[in-house]
């Protein structure tokens, strides 16, 4: 079956600035956009975790989806987040996204409910139906408590709509099932550790937070496994970038470290809002001597070619 939409390349959870007292920051927001744009990043996603999402209302998720659509005006696809608690909320994240014309949404399975892979099948064709959109499923069960498994994955593939998956699981013998079992539901890397094992296995997109604030190196590593097939190249740009990976999920700050990375392009990320804090010192002087050698590496990388 092939795909109604074609994921491809790298896809950024754009972060949500602030101001100090809670409010979005939009000035923010659109520098932001527009750094991701001009790097290279071929799709931005609104209403992720990385965007703070469970830290916003409803309106909130919509609003700041139909702002950044008016900004990025079609030049990249822009895919909204339906995650929620509720099935209701989902779906009326799903028809907003449709109204004000979003390329593709983001599906994951609703948390703490834990529900079968029967009734988690049943949830997503509700929400699938409410959007009829194209589909971007993500399973992380390490959030959520629910894996998305075979008798979910059979059941939703009676819809077209279900075009692609985010795989954040951490288990490698997934990346096998939906490469063996589902070449139809195209395979993408949430889990940035495995980025090379998942494009390997021909995963042609990645999601990925620290996109945020180093697009051009991202778009490196998905340049030379997928573009240029050279894993000796792709394995020394991976080399470089597993002790950014590293600092990013250590201690529970990745959306501290990812908006604190931001803010070192020279744009205002602002804070996080309840319960979350920013970086202490030592963290935002780790974060900061990993990107510059970081950058420093793959740019020598890319000047031998």
């Amino acid at each position: 079956m092939t795909p109604i939409f074609r994921f491809e390349g790298i896809y950024t959870p754009i972060i949500t600035p602030y101001f100090e007292d809670g409010r979005p920051n939009l000035e923010a927001l659109t520098e932001t956009i527009e750094f991701l744009i001009a790097s290279g990043v071929n799709g931005i996603i609104t209403g992720g975790s990385t965007g703070e999402n469970y830290a916003q209302t409803l309106a909130e998720r919509v609003d700041l989806a139909r702002f950044s659509y008016e900004r990025i005006k079609g030049r990249v696809p822009l895919v909204v987040g339906t995650g929620a608690m509720l099935t209701q909320d989902s779906i009326a994240l799903a028809e907003a996204a449709r109204d004000l014309g979003a390329d593709a949404i983001l599906l994951a399975s609703p948390p703490y409910a834990v529900p079968t892979d029967r009734e988690n099948a049943l949830n997503a064709l509700a929400i699938d139906k409410a959007a009829d959109l194209p589909v971007m499923l993500y399973n992380y069960p390490h959030r959520t408590g629910t894996m998305m498994g075979p008798e979910f994955l059979d059941r939703v593939g009676r819809s077209r709509n279900f075009c692609a998956i985010k795989e954040s699981s951490g288990d490698i013998n997934r990346v096998h099932l939906l490469a063996r079992d589902y070449p139809h539901i195209q395979m993408g890397c949430g889990m940035d550790d495995q980025a090379l094992e998942f494009f390997a296995w021909g995963a042609p997109f990645w999601v990925c937070g620290g996109s945020n604030f180093l697009p051009q190196e991202h778009i490196a590593l998905y340049q030379a496994c997928v573009v240029e097939g050279d894993f000796a190249k792709g394995r020394r740009i991976m080399s470089a970038m597993l002790p950014l990976m590293h600092v990013l999920e250590q201690g529970g700050k990745f959306i501290q470290t990812i908006k604190h990375g931001v803010s070192m392009t020279g744009i205002d990320a602002g804070a996080m809002r309840a319960p979350l804090k920013g970086l202490n010192k030592d963290d935002k002087r780790a974060l900061e001597q990993v990107t510059r050698v970081l950058k420093s590496t793959i740019a020598g990388i890319k000047a031998e070619g």
